[in-house]
């Protein structure tokens, strides 16, 4: 089987190259023996261009191993240098959908928390402005559907925190569908009811607004069809 088939490949030129990356995957290695996303890119291009030896694939962002949806790569140090500065002052815009669990939040709104690491838990905390180690954690959220005791949201995080949408809505009592470490009571295999459904950022050496979406996993086209009923593919 050829690595492209392995591969859901949303945008590809000699700069950049994006991917709807599977829930379940982790993005990048960390001296583990895991099959990660971009050691399945790199071996992608190294056969598609018959590249001898190491292949370049600059990681500019990383999504959650239980996410799916839009990941964008770099293919040379130029463009991983613009587009991680991009991603480090906030000029990349990310829209993600997210399923959670009850039906109490507003039809639109914004959080606004202090967040902090809770290494020894492996989670992230909501804690008081001012505790040691906390950071600003900003989004704005609009409802898309409901259905079933079920919410289907849009968020837009101005800032990117680790497990930040996660947190942010378990601590207003709307965990993400299957995000037991946050509360969830259901389960959905190796994911979690999030998705990175698109990127728009300013492409690297062109400079022109790109815009890059990513349809929702195909559980969710059964396990949420009402709550997706209306919503383009």
């Amino acid at each position: 089987m050829s690595f492209a088939d392995a591969l859901d490949i949303l945008f590809e030129d000699n700069h950049c190259l994006a991917v709807n990356k599977p829930a379940g995957w982790p993005t990048t290695h960390f001296d583990g023996t895991e099959e990660t996303v971009d050691r399945l890119v790199k071996a992608y291009l190294k056969e598609k261009y018959g590249k001898p030896g190491n292949v370049f694939l600059g990681v500019v962002h990383r999504l959650d191993k239980p996410v799916s949806g839009v990941l964008l790569f770099a293919r040379t140090s130029k463009a991983a240098a613009r587009l991680s500065e991009q991603f480090r002052e906030g000029g990349v815009e990310k829209t993600y959908w997210a399923v959670a669990e009850g039906d109490r939040l507003p039809d639109a709104g914004s959080f606004e928390d202090y967040l902090r690491k809770n290494d020894a838990a492996a989670r992230v905390e909501v804690v008081p402005a001012g505790t040691p180690g906390a950071q600003l954690a900003r989004l704005l959220f609009t409802v898309r559907g409901r259905y079933g005791g079920l919410t289907l949201l849009e968020l837009r995080p101005h800032t990117g925190r680790k497990h930040q949408l996660r947190v942010q809505l378990a601590s207003r009592g709307a965990p993400i569908y299957g995000d037991a470490k946050y509360g969830s009571r259901h389960a959905l295999g190796p994911a979690i009811g999030l998705h990175a459904r698109s990127l728009t950022f300013l492409h690297p050496t062109s400079k022109n607004p790109t815009t890059i979406t990513a349809d929702v996993p195909p559980p969710w086209r059964g396990r949420f069809a009402h709550l997706l009923a209306d919503e383009p593919r």
